[in-house]
């Protein structure tokens, strides 16, 4: 969900009132989704380089997560969205972490959309925390295959994804899912996040409809 920075300086605003906006059309992508065919969504709130902003602008995306969760958690419940976090939780502020294992009790159930936030989420982050535990597991290297590996990773209860969607013009992953999206197809919007309709991740999804997944495979 990239460009809320840029979206509110072209406008001459703060940076943070971007990430606010950014909030709002998560609201609207994820009320969307269902009706749109999506079972599985995941957002990119906050990346492990993501530290080295600002600290005005880190506490305000910190603020502006925990409002997020206050503000939306029953509604997300009675809507059926079941809510997961993956990324590494401990350096994040301890009512933060609360709210997240809150909402993510709350609406354990739920089955009509799978919303996974990454907080603190980096793809290599994952996996070198993946090896520890492995480790630390006493797991044989010998033996050790793509499968044991995968239960090892913060998705380990998640599908990997059909599409990745990167917006506001960049052309990098970025440190996104790096071990799950092998076989992902990509799109990358020149669309601002706070810009992004649900309308145009329909048109997205249309053309992702007709491509050709071949998974490797020489056709």
């Amino acid at each position: 969900m990239d460009g809320n920075g840029r979206w509110a300086s072209q406008r001459g605003w703060p940076r943070l009132v971007g990430h606010r906006r950014g909030a709002e059309r998560v609201r609207q992508i994820v009320n969307a989704c269902p009706d749109l065919g999506v079972r599985w969504l995941t957002v990119y709130a906050f990346s492990t380089e993501n530290w080295k902003r600002s600290t005005e602008e880190v506490l305000g995306l910190m603020g502006i997560f925990s409002r997020y969760i206050q503000r939306e958690a029953e509604k997300l419940n009675a809507e059926g969205v079941r809510v997961r976090f993956i990324g590494e939780r401990s350096r994040l502020d301890q009512k933060l972490q609360r709210l997240m294992a809150g909402i993510e009790a709350r609406t354990a159930a739920n089955t009509r959309l799978n919303l996974t936030v990454a907080i603190n989420y980096g793809g290599r982050d994952e996996m070198l925390r993946a090896m520890r535990r492995l480790i630390a597991e006493g797991a044989d290297p010998d033996t050790l295959t793509e499968a044991r590996i995968a239960q090892a990773l913060d998705t380990r209860d998640l599908p990997d994804p059909d599409l990745v969607i990167r917006t506001s013009g960049e052309t990098r992953v970025s440190n996104f899912l790096l071990w799950q999206a092998a076989y992902a197809e990509y799109e990358f919007a020149p669309t601002l996040w706070p810009d992004f309709t649900p309308e145009e991740l329909a048109r997205i999804l249309d053309r992702f409809a007709g491509r050709e997944r071949r998974y490797g495979a020489v056709m």
